[in-house]
């Protein structure tokens, strides 16, 4: 199974200020609803509740401590490893990784795969996506976006995949 992903950050790496993202970039959200359809998404507590509800087609797996916590059409993990197993036992081929800034700090040591939209301005922000490691990733396709009516900042679309380390 492919663990992947999924981030939109900005150049000094800000994922989300006060809950919500920083930007309203309509063709990622497309982009990221064709990517993660019919997947399981993992998300923490948090991003979850920022969402708000459960995204239609997707199969919700969010990541809490908390043993009561049980929001209506969704799965809880206590771990990324426990969701993870989730997603393998059902037969999943990619599941998708969507934040926030812990999940994705511990996902980043086991990810084969970033989709990774890289908006390009400096935007205020309260969490951060970490930087992926240049020596790791390789960039496998992008495809630029410049602003326009519908967006405010210009961005890239990556998709990255982890290089593999061969033995001498």
């Amino acid at each position: 199974m492919i663990i992947s992903i999924i981030v939109a950050m900005s150049e000094n790496n800000g994922i989300g200020v006060s809950g919500e993202l920083p930007w309203h970039l309509p063709d990622d959200l497309i982009r990221f609803k064709i990517l993660t359809m019919g997947h399981h998404l993992i998300v923490g507590r948090k991003t979850f509740e920022s969402i708000g509800n459960p995204l239609p087609g997707r199969h919700i797996v969010v990541l809490t401590r908390n043993r009561c916590y049980q929001p209506e059409g969704v799965e809880k993990a206590s771990s990324l490893d426990e969701a993870i197993r989730i997603a393998e036992n059902r037969g999943e081929d990619e599941v998708f990784i969507g934040g926030g800034e812990q999940v994705y700090a511990a996902a980043i040591e086991i990810a084969h795969r970033i989709y990774l939209t890289k908006v390009h301005a400096e935007t205020e922000a309260d969490a951060f996506f970490p930087s992926p490691r240049e020596v790791e990733w390789a960039v496998v396709d992008s495809d630029f976006h410049p602003a326009d009516e519908r967006h405010a900042y210009p961005f890239t679309y990556m998709k990255m995949e982890r290089r593999q380390h061969t033995q001498p």
